[in-house]
């Protein structure tokens, strides 16, 4: 359909969430020397600026980023990606600028946390976005940039030569069909290369779909599988986003306890009394 603009939605409480955790394991492989390969489904536009027309038509990231950006009690969980998004707006005096004017998408997560010895595949179907991206990436070593199918092109590049690799898979979920054929492609992924890490994010929409995936995962080979959920609002019946999860394969041991620190932080920043989180190993190591 191509009709989907994650302009919109920039720095929304999805993306905290998201973002937070891509962050997170972005900086546990660079513990380690040697290289990884970062694989990005459905990268968008890269970077997003937040005083164009889509960010202000909706305002989403007012009540996501923005209501965390310059807490001084932010949980140290979360200082990889506040830090980050704070480097990206200093002012032309090096100082943090009070107002928020870019937000990154997630290949702009991953070039803050990507070195000389990483490789970064990033895949993009829109033909406005890819332009957008290509433009991002334009000094970016080591960054091979595709306008065509994200889900065949994360199986086409596994295992990456290193053995290391984190696989972001971040569809816009235009088609019903998106959830079980990301799930289905983790799993083919899995069998591939049983040691990456891969984050599946999904919205919140209908339950049943959700569980769908659940059920998709639990029934296959892969292991160790941590899920994360924080939803704005009760599960309805009507139409809208009411929350926002991942499905987390071989996450970083200590993402557990770190996430821990951050969700109900999310809650008290970002949600009300309405709103709920849920923190489980869905599947076993």
């Amino acid at each position: 359909m191509l009709s989907y603009r994650h302009a919109f939605h920039a720095g929304n409480f999805a993306d905290v969430l998201k973002h937070s955790v891509l962050s997170l394991v972005l900086d546990y492989m660079t513990r380690k020397e040697k290289g990884f390969c970062y694989i990005d489904s459905h990268s968008g536009a890269g970077m997003y600026q937040l005083a164009e027309e889509y960010a202000q038509k909706t305002g989403e990231y007012k009540d996501g980023i923005a209501k965390i950006i310059n807490d001084d009690h932010a949980p140290e969980a979360l200082a990889p990606y506040l830090s980050l998004i704070n480097r990206l707006n200093l002012s032309p005096d090096s100082e943090a600028s009070s107002e928020l004017k870019v937000y990154p998408g997630s290949p702009g997560i991953a070039k803050a946390f990507v070195r000389r010895q990483d490789s970064s595949h990033l895949f993009e179907l829109h033909p406005t976005d890819i332009k957008h991206l290509e433009d991002f990436c334009q000094r970016w070593r080591k960054v091979f940039v595709k306008q065509s199918d994200g889900y065949k092109g994360v199986l086409g590049l596994l295992p990456p030569p290193s053995r290391r690799g984190v696989v972001l898979i971040d569809p816009p979920y235009e088609l019903k069909e998106d959830y079980q054929k990301a799930v289905k492609t983790i799993i083919k992924a899995y069998a591939k290369f049983s040691t990456g890490t891969y984050i599946l994010w999904y919205p919140v929409v209908k339950r049943e779909l959700v569980e769908e995936m659940q059920q998709a995962f639990t029934a296959s080979a892969v292991k160790n599988v941590l899920q994360v959920e924080f939803c704005m609002t009760a599960d309805t019946d009507e139409y809208g986003m009411t929350g926002t999860g991942l499905f987390i394969v071989n996450p970083p041991w200590q993402l557990t306890t770190q996430l821990e620190e951050i969700l109900p932080y999310m809650k008290t920043k970002l949600g009300s009394n309405d709103s709920h989180y849920s923190l489980k190993q869905l599947i076993a190591e």
